[in-house]
């Protein structure tokens, strides 16, 4: 697989919105200072068309985002560092950085499918980087690289703040704005106003808190392996890679049947639920773990739809909570998947509006925010674990994980992912 490694910058310019926007200051939820508060990297790629091949593209697509930032105002701003690791949104209209860029030597077709991606590193010139020795007030909350490549194809990277947006808020921008550069008008008006999570008010008061502070704690610690000692020294460095594995929608079904041989509420458990199950139970078999390891699966939940009342739909930044589920590495691989199903099911449907609300007040009531901020400014957001489900492109109820693991665990997670259903 090729890489785009001999990639030109052209020109890099600050989009501003197109008209006068409200300016100001606006507060962020606990939501938004927790967790990722860098930003987070995507890629499309858009083979050769008309369209990419148009003199004009760049103009036009500098022209619509001009448009859209006008609704998605807060992009355009800048974050406000305040006290005890928190931030405020100047909605000061500075914009959004673009980068005109090309890679004259190579074409779409040579970047390839491959099973094995290798690293995310790989595809990190098409990305825009963030100068992070800058002050965080300094920082683009958006950066747009449009790379045009040998074949005429386009390379589409964004870097999008998390601080200010989780996934479906990046989704739904970038739908936005392809409606507008398709020549549409603002199809869902984005749900700016914070104050539905609280945001710059203090903690209620809650008689019955229903959150356990153990959702923010770190991974549970590795057990030292047999013959080693418990090194209390530098951790040692491994290498991981990223793959791509293709599960049918009669495997997934297989699995499915597996799970609900043994359900704890006679409920049958959700392909996302069998799936994670199964992946949770292949990294524990492929890491070799002492049967007393604890270890944990993390699930994001949305919390739009569970808040009471229910957050609007188009509701406009961080609404996210990573929920953990907790078991010893015997238990997930001794006993039936539907324990580990079960596991999962449990730690998501505690994440009722009660849990979310007393969540947010352990957050308001902490006087530091930074120890639950990941602070980390590498090159790509790879670690040990990460994984991703996604409908297959084929359209034939097919699922693709994408999972990054250690490259000495990835082969014996391999044979566990699509050997360990069994018929």
């Amino acid at each position: 697989m090729a890489t785009p490694t001999s990639i030109t910058i052209n020109r890099s310019i600050m989009v501003k919105p197109a008209e006068r926007t409200w300016s100001g200051r606006m507060s962020l939820s606990e939501w938004d200072m927790i967790g990722a508060i860098t930003h987070v990297p995507t890629v499309y790629f858009y083979k050769s068309t008309p369209s990419t091949s148009h003199p004009n593209l760049l103009d036009h697509l500098k022209d619509s985002l001009a448009r859209t930032l006008v609704t998605f105002y807060p992009l355009a701003g800048r974050l406000e560092p305040i006290h005890g690791g928190r931030f405020d949104l100047d909605c000061n209209g500075l914009g959004v950085r673009f980068i005109e860029a090309e890679a004259k030597t190579t074409s779409l077709d040579e970047l390839g499918g491959d099973e094995d991606l290798s690293s995310c590193t790989d595809f990190q010139p098409l990305i825009p980087e963030v100068d992070y020795t800058r002050p965080i007030g300094e920082w683009p909350l958006l950066l747009v690289q449009v790379t045009k490549f040998r074949c005429g194809g386009i390379g589409l990277g964004f870097n999008i703040s998390h601080a200010v947006v989780d996934g479906l808020s990046a989704l739904h921008f970038f739908n936005e704005w392809a409606r507008v550069a398709r020549g549409k008008g603002i199809g869902m008006v984005p749900f700016l106003d914070r104050k539905v999570l609280r945001a710059g008010q203090p903690a209620a008061v809650s008689r019955h808190p229903r959150f356990d502070p153990a959702e923010f704690q770190r991974p549970p610690a590795l057990l030292p392996e047999a013959g080693c000692s418990n090194n209390k020294g530098n951790k040692p460095h491994y290498e991981t890679k990223v793959a791509k594995l293709k599960m049918t929608k009669t495997k997934v079904q297989m699995l499915k049947d597996m799970a609900n041989e043994t359900t704890f509420d006679h409920r049958p458990y959700s392909t996302y639920e069998t799936l994670t199950a199964h992946i949770w139970r292949c990294a524990c078999k492929a890491r070799k773990l002492k049967p007393e390891q604890l270890t944990s699966v993390g699930v994001c939940v949305d919390s739009r739809r569970r808040m009471n009342p229910p957050l609007p739909n188009a509701y406009f930044g961080n609404a996210v909570l990573d929920i953990k589920a907790v078991s010893r590495s015997a238990d997930l691989i001794t006993k039936p998947l539907g324990y580990a199903a079960g596991k999962i099911r449990r730690a998501v449907e505690k994440a009722d509006g009660e849990f979310l609300t007393s969540a947010i007040d352990y957050l308001k009531n902490q006087p530091d925010l930074t120890e639950f901020q990941e602070v980390y400014m590498g090159s790509t957001h790879e670690f040990d674990g990460d994984t991703m489900l996604l409908q297959s492109q084929d359209g034939d109820g097919s699922i693709v994980l994408a999972i990054c693991l250690r490259v000495d665990h990835m082969e014996a997670f391999k044979r566990c992912f699509y050997d360990d259903i069994i018929v």
